[in-house]
């Protein structure tokens, strides 16, 4: 009996000394995984665009890559500053600062800690311990005002843009040019919300520029855009959505998007630091032709071969610098 109890006794034992081994492997590994925290832009999770986007790159980047990762949103810090600075004391490996807003706050943050490294996005930093990427957007803007220009009936186009800074701007003239490029007596009409996160101001914009007569619209303007996307639907035109595929919130409407492929900067770059145990240094700009940006699928119109070529012809010369 005695040796009965001993047996079991012994096995328990056993058991919870591999429990705590595999426990302590688990740490481990958990320890020596890269980490990665992002501080998210103004609007956050949910914009249904840029942050969303960004946060669909940490996704592929665990999935693929085995990174772990965390984020911070403003509506829970107050300040970037505060964020970023909780990344960094978390012990994350690399921490992002999304959006052109962040940068300030990121700088202060990168000078009190010198031998943390950053990532900047979509803005550019002279600081040896930050990486900047940037994308251009006016590439892939000037395809999105070729399409808009062979769409449109009325010979009207509109812009709204989510503040009047140079980076939206690199959006409103990239579409300019690209829809001038086909119909050089196009009217192109331009706004600026000043808000990134109003889907009701987006609408109220959008039903102005279509009373107007503007029958195809492209917004960069955050979550205010998706709010002229369904404005555009209601009113029965078209609309070109930007930074990820948002054919889904306007299935009548959105002919293509913008993409501002955030998710693959990311993932590439964190690809390039799980192999290298580095990041490069300075400025990255991603264009069509490292396909940073890119149109999404032609939808809800078809066009025909003489504009399918004609798109094709512009993409081309873009990506070789042309």
């Amino acid at each position: 009996m005695k040796r009965k109890h001993i047996a079991v006794l012994l096995s328990f034992c056993i058991t919870i000394l591999l429990a705590g081994c595999g426990q302590a492997a688990m740490e481990s590994n958990a320890d020596e995984k890269i980490k990665v925290g992002i501080m998210l832009s103004d609007v956050g999770l949910g914009d249904q665009s840029f942050s969303d986007s960004a946060f669909g790159g940490l996704i592929k980047s665990r999935d693929e890559l085995g990174i772990l990762f965390d984020y911070r949103e403003i509506k829970d810090t107050g300040t970037y500053e505060k964020g970023l600075t909780e990344l960094v004391e978390e012990g994350n490996d690399l921490v992002i600062g999304l959006g052109f807003m962040v940068q300030e706050d990121l700088e202060k943050t990168a000078k009190k800690y010198p031998k943390q490294k950053f990532i900047l996005i979509d803005a550019i930093s002279e600081l040896d311990n930050i990486t900047s990427i940037t994308f251009k957007e006016d590439e892939g803007s000037f395809l999105a005002g070729v399409v808009a220009a062979m769409t449109s009936k009325s010979n009207t186009v509109g812009f709204i843009g989510g503040a009047d800074v140079p980076l939206i701007n690199k959006f409103a003239d990239g579409f300019s040019e690209g829809a001038k490029a086909v119909k050089p007596d196009i009217a192109i009409i331009t706004e600026y919300a000043n808000d990134f996160g109003n889907d009701k101001l987006g609408s109220e914009i959008a039903k102005k520029m279509i009373g107007n007569k503007a029958d195809v619209l492209y917004a960069a303007a955050g979550f205010t855009g998706v709010g002229a996307l369904k404005a555009a639907q209601e009113s029965r035109i078209y609309a070109i959505g930007v930074d990820s595929d948002q054919y889904f919130y306007a299935e009548k409407s959105v002919i293509t998007s913008m993409l501002k492929n955030v998710d693959v900067g990311i993932y590439q770059l964190l690809k390039e630091y799980a192999r290298e145990n580095k990041v490069p240094e300075g400025h990255i700009e991603l264009g069509l032709k490292d396909n940073g940006v890119q149109l999404a699928p032609i939808r809800v119109i078809s066009l025909t071969d003489e504009q399918r070529k004609t798109l094709d012809e512009w993409q081309k010369k873009l990506a070789e610098g042309n």
